[in-house]
């Protein structure tokens, strides 16, 4: 049953995001709001968590369809105890090429990044979503420093886990007025700032049209104070839209979820933390792993069960949104249960 498999849009599966809990000690606005996610939300008890072994048997079999990237996301992934141990099982399957991690770096000591640079991960990607203090503090709702944060960055940095993305959420109204002194603080730095136009992902954050600030505008701002020019991206599907300083200070990229979208080469699949499948960020309902596997499914009923979800595959929500210029109505999972 291995062999690679493409979806109706003839879409490769390449990449596999794997959510390790659905808590997180930040209560980012636009991700996790306090008004649902307060003290007396229930998040899931731990045994109906996927456990290592199982994420190592998934990612096994989704590699045999072709995947060859797999990132470890959350809520936050760094709450989950002896991740490196996982790192060290996923980076001895045979035909990964790539394992990166998106955390708020706010746990990621020095020990810490370099366990998990030592157990097998590539590279990670930094949620920052401002370089000013206050605004930084509003945005995650639980007062966390951002200098913790850059501290978890440098930490990152000595440990080998680079080129170290930094992303970005702008959102008009809230954060846009630091986007010059975000660029500013890593020019040079060999870090990767990208700008993510913010999208309406979930349904709790309240999303409205009028506070995207589309790449367009970000990429003019940036550009009109340290000229830059274009690069051609890295591989097929990659997100982001890459432009480098011409002075050579390095480079910075744009994320055009809303007013751009690239479904069209969209070869991602989301696991969630307690193990269903989502074929699309914007999905309103997963397909159920976790059981099959407890109930003795053996890998070969897997395979062609995976198999037949990708080549029914038709998600195109971002271009359908952006036709439309509204948020489709429909009840989606929310960020934080199956990562960005």
């Amino acid at each position: 049953m291995a062999g690679n498999v493409t979806d109706r849009l003839d879409r490769p599966l390449r990449d596999l995001r794997i959510s390790l809990t659905d808590r997180c000690n930040f209560r980012c606005t636009y991700c996790m709001p306090k008004a649902l996610f307060g003290v007396s939300h229930q998040f899931m008890p731990r045994r109906e968590l996927l456990s290592f072994e199982e994420i190592e048997r998934l990612a096994r079999l989704f590699v045999q369809l072709g995947v060859r990237k797999l990132r470890l996301t959350g809520g936050e992934p760094l709450i989950r105890r002896d991740i490196e141990d996982l790192v060290a099982m996923l980076s001895a399957i045979d035909g990964v090429e790539d394992i990166s991690l998106t955390t708020n770096a706010s746990l990621l000591t020095l020990d810490k990044a370099k366990a998990l640079r030592a157990a097998g991960l590539r590279r990670i990607t930094v949620s920052l979503d401002g370089i000013d203090d206050d605004t930084f503090r509003a945005m995650n709702d639980v007062g966390f420093p951002v200098a913790k944060v850059l501290q978890g960055i440098d930490n990152a940095a000595e440990a080998g886990l680079t080129p170290i993305k930094i992303n970005m959420v702008v959102q008009r109204g809230v954060n846009e007025h630091d986007i010059l002194p975000m660029a500013e603080h890593f020019r040079g730095s060999g870090h990767i700032v990208r700008f993510i136009e913010y999208m309406d992902v979930g349904n709790s954050n309240g999303w409205r049209l009028d506070e995207v600030m589309p790449s367009r505008e970000v990429a003019e701002l940036i550009g009109s104070r340290w000229p830059i020019e274009p690069v051609e991206p890295n591989y097929r599907g990659e997100v982001a839209d890459r432009w480098r300083y011409r002075d050579g200070a390095g480079e910075i990229g744009v994320i055009s979820s809303v007013s751009q979208p690239f479904c069209g080469d969209c070869s991602r699949a989301r696991l969630s933390a307690e193990g269903k499948l989502y074929t699309c960020l914007f999905a309103s309902r997963g397909h159920e792993l976790r059981d099959r596997m407890r109930a003795g499914a053996g890998d070969d009923e897997l395979l062609a069960y995976l198999r037949g979800i990708w080549s029914r595959r038709s998600d195109r929500y971002s271009e359908l949104r952006t036709h439309e210029t509204k948020p489709i109505d429909s009840r989606k999972i929310e960020m934080s249960y199956i990562g960005g």
